[in-house]
C-alpha cells in the first residue's frame, strides 16, 4: 500500500486541547502559547462545534489591538467569547480517510490544520500540515 493511501488515524495526533464556545480569548492565547500550537477544536456537548486558530484569534484582537498596550489587549480578550471568533463550519474528516484526501482538503481550503471525527462527530484526532510533512519524510519529533 502506498502512503498516501493510508488511513489519517496513523498519523494523527491522539492527544489535543479543545475549549468550549464559553471559553474566553485569552485562555485560547494562553494555551496556544504555552504549548506552541496554533489550532484548537471547539467543542460542545463532545461534538465538534468549530476550530480557532492563532490567526482567528489575531482576526479577532486585530484592529483594536493597534490602539492597545499589552495590559489592554489581555483585557479586550478576556472580553471575548470563543464563539465569537470560532470558524464554525469546520473541514473534518473520519479516521478511515486517506492521507491523500486529507492533503488535498488542506491544499484546496488553504487551511494547517483538520479535525478527525468519530460518526457522532466528537474529536478523537487532529492532523496538521506538520504531522503529513512526518509522516512522508519519517523524521518522527525531528
Amino acid at each position: 500500500m502506498h502512503r498516501s493511501d493510508e488511513a489519517v488515524s496513523t498519523i494523527m495526533q491522539r492527544e489535543f486541547v479543545t475549549l468550549t464556545p464559553e471559553d474566553h480569548l485569552d485562555l485560547a492565547d494562553d494555551v496556544m502559547r504555552l504549548g506552541r500550537i496554533r489550532h484548537m477544536p471547539v467543542v460542545e456537548d463532545k461534538r465538534l462545534v468549530g476550530i480557532v486558530s492563532q490567526r482567528d484569534l489575531l482576526s479577532a484582537s486585530l484592529s483594536r489591538m493597534l490602539q492597545f498596550e499589552p495590559q489592554q489587549r489581555r483585557t479586550f480578550m478576556k472580553s471575548v467569547q470563543v464563539s465569537e471568533a470560532m470558524v464554525r463550519d469546520v473541514i473534518h474528516v473520519e479516521p478511515e480517510t486517506p492521507l491523500r484526501e486529507v492533503v488535498r482538503l488542506l491544499i484546496r481550503h488553504k487551511i494547517g490544520c483538520i479535525p478527525v471525527v468519530d460518526s457522532t462527530g466528537e474529536p478523537v484526532g487532529l492532523v496538521t500540515e506538520v504531522d503529513l510533512l512526518r509522516a512522508i519524510y519519517d523524521v518522527g519529533d525531528a
